[in-house]
């Protein structure tokens, strides 16, 4: 009974969250903001079926995971219901951090990931514009979780409540909120920070409900309001097709192994940042800001 009211309350939610994203949408026609775009909206929504279809395929074996770490390899039982869930999303959203820092700073995973990037808009549908691959190797960053020992369910649905908190602040129509909600809280500006091409706001901001992570980790940067936000990617591709979106990525990867002979350069290209160059052609997001004094 209890997982059928949490079924319920995942549905809900989504509902919500459609309804807003409709009523962002209309207010941003009717008002001229140009914060939607009809080809970037319907690839947002292509790219969340494609998605969907993957998770849907992997979530059997990903709750079988989980579910037999938890039964055969659990260390702790915590028994208080309050402290067990405050635990849990706590943990679940650190590794979400990690995660999301790994799909920044190894370039194999940033070719998933850099999907959820293209985007030139910023809005609640960028909020679907999944990393499509990410259901295929998720699991793994959240096996810890079962041997703390949380339950399979409890994990999936955690990761679903705050899914649905991180596509929230895909928005531009709510600018800072209070400092304390700021300093705490992912909010629409942390990440609005995000999904900026700016030099220095790349690859900031990587929690999805907590942004202590990001203050704790040297990876927090602050929405400045004197600097216009550029988003998308430093390099757009230059087919906007959804299927060339979902692969550019690793053509460019491709592309760039065949530059060298060497086999330790090209596993290099694979698991080092993106912009890392063996030749120092290119450089990555920490080298470029490293050498660029802001005003």
């Amino acid at each position: 009974m209890i997982e059928f009211y949490k079924s319920i309350s995942v549905i809900v939610l989504f509902s919500m969250v459609i309804l807003i994203t409709l009523v962002e949408m209309y207010f941003s026609y009717h008002q001229d903001k140009e914060h939607y775009h009809k080809k970037d909206t319907l690839t947002n929504i292509y790219l969340m079926v494609f998605a969907f279809i993957i998770n849907l395929t992997t979530k059997a074996a990903t709750f079988l995971l989980l579910h037999y770490v938890y039964l055969h390899y659990r260390i702790f039982h915590i028994n208080n219901i309050i402290l067990y869930w405050l635990t849990l999303i706590l943990m679940q959203d650190f590794l979400y951090w990690v995660l999301h820092y790994t799909g920044h700073y190894v370039r194999f995973f940033w070719a998933m990931h850099v999907t959820h990037h293209s985007s030139t808009f910023f809005n609640l549908t960028t909020g679907f514009r999944s990393t499509v691959f990410e259901p295929l190797y998720r699991v793994f960053f959240y096996l810890p979780l079962a041997l703390v020992g949380f339950d399979a369910f409890d994990i999936l649905f955690a990761y679903l409540i705050t899914q649905i908190y991180g596509n929230i602040v895909h928005t531009q129509a709510i600018k800072k909120l209070h400092p304390i909600i700021e300093y705490i809280l992912v909010t629409p500006s942390h990440h609005r920070v995000h999904h900026a091409s700016n030099l220095r706001y790349l690859d900031k901001n990587m929690g999805m409900v907590l942004i202590l992570w990001d203050r704790m980790f040297g990876t927090f940067q602050a929405e400045i309001d004197q600097e216009e936000i550029k988003f998308g990617l430093t390099k757009q591709p230059e087919d906007g097709g959804p299927v060339n979106i979902i692969f550019h990525e690793f053509i460019a990867i491709w592309v760039d192994m065949k530059k060298t002979s060497s086999y330790r350069n090209k596993l290099k290209y694979i698991f080092y940042p993106p912009g890392w160059s063996h030749d120092n052609s290119t450089q990555t997001a920490k080298e470029m800001q490293r050498n660029i004094r802001y005003i």
